[in-house]
């Protein structure tokens, strides 16, 4: 009898669940951000619509190559991802998959990533996604993230790489254009992410990451932000007349890029006075703030100017 209920016990994972634990460990939402920054400066490469084969093979070469980029983080990482209780719940803490599996799965993704863009797009492409994924695991999970409060600064390179990729596909070279985007999202990437390191500010401490919220004083914080979301918005009007852009894009550039810097601004009155942070606002609106400005982006290109 035993032997019976044995033979038919159910497996410790069901297969649905083991799926969605690989792709958690992709961090598809991340993956999301990023491909938001990539289809639009195809369009302005193309200075029109791409063919749709090459908007999807470069789509899917994107997210193979930040898919395997997070999964590598995640391997990494899960010794402090069990510290902190935003991390606690991702598929290696829990054991839902081990960290060999993690391992191999990861080399697939980014073997795959940079052989599909060599095949179906360009090879600089290729080689820009390979770039972007040994930037990601060597410069920042690696080195930075541990031992320097400059951390998320110049790890944030890693999330710029898209607008180069995207670039590259379509024309196989680089330019001004996409050079320029890639100052944007670098510029960007630290305000984006130092509100969420606030919110989050006990979870990296009891982790002994250093993140700059963490070692340093909110308001010392907020003032970052606030300087890094200006350099962002004046780097996103660079683009006007390198494109050059149009009505549309100057318009959300300076409007949306407006919105952005009054929340930073009011982030760092709130940490003066020392009220409640609610710093997660500045984050919410710096993702609002990336795709509006991508979407005029793509879309600007298209409007008879």
């Amino acid at each position: 009898m035993s032997s019976s209920v044995s033979a038919t016990a159910a497996p410790a994972h069901s297969t649905g669940s083991v799926v969605k634990a690989y792709v958690a460990l992709t961090k598809p939402r991340v993956i999301e951000l990023l491909l938001v920054t990539t289809v639009p400066v195809m369009v302005l490469a193309e200075r029109g619509l791409p063919h749709a084969w090459l908007v999807i093979a470069t789509v899917l070469g994107g997210a193979l190559s930040a898919g395997s980029a997070n999964a590598f983080n995640m391997v990494i990482d899960r010794d402090i991802d069990h510290l902190m209780n935003r991390t606690q719940s991702r598929p290696l803490v829990t054991g839902e998959v081990s960290p060999l599996a993690a391992l191999i799965f990861a080399t697939t993704l980014g073997v795959g990533s940079v052989v599909w863009l060599w095949v179906f797009t360009t090879p600089l492409a290729a080689l820009l996604s390979l770039g972007a994924i040994g930037f990601y695991v060597v410069i920042y999970t690696l080195w930075l993230k541990r031992r320097s409060e400059q951390n998320i600064i110049w790890g944030g390179i890693a999330g710029c790489f898209p607008v180069l990729i995207g670039w590259a596909a379509v024309t196989g070279s680089l330019a001004w254009e996409p050079m320029i985007l890639f100052l944007v999202v670098f510029l960007w990437t630290p305000p984006h992410y130092w509100p969420l390191s606030m919110r989050y500010r006990e979870d990296y401490a009891n982790a002994s990451v250093p993140m700059l919220a963490v070692v340093r004083s909110a308001p010392l914080v907020g003032l970052q932000v606030v300087l890094y979301a200006w350099a962002t918005v004046a780097a996103s009007l660079l683009l006007i007349g390198v494109a050059p852009m149009g009505v549309l894009y100057s318009v959300v550039a300076m409007g949306s890029g407006g919105w952005f810097i009054v929340e930073s601004h009011r982030l760092y009155q709130r940490a003066l006075r020392g009220e409640d942070l609610a710093p997660m606002r500045v984050f919410h609106s710096s993702i609002t703030y990336l795709t509006l400005l991508f979407l005029a982006v793509g879309i600007d290109p298209l409007l008879p100017w």
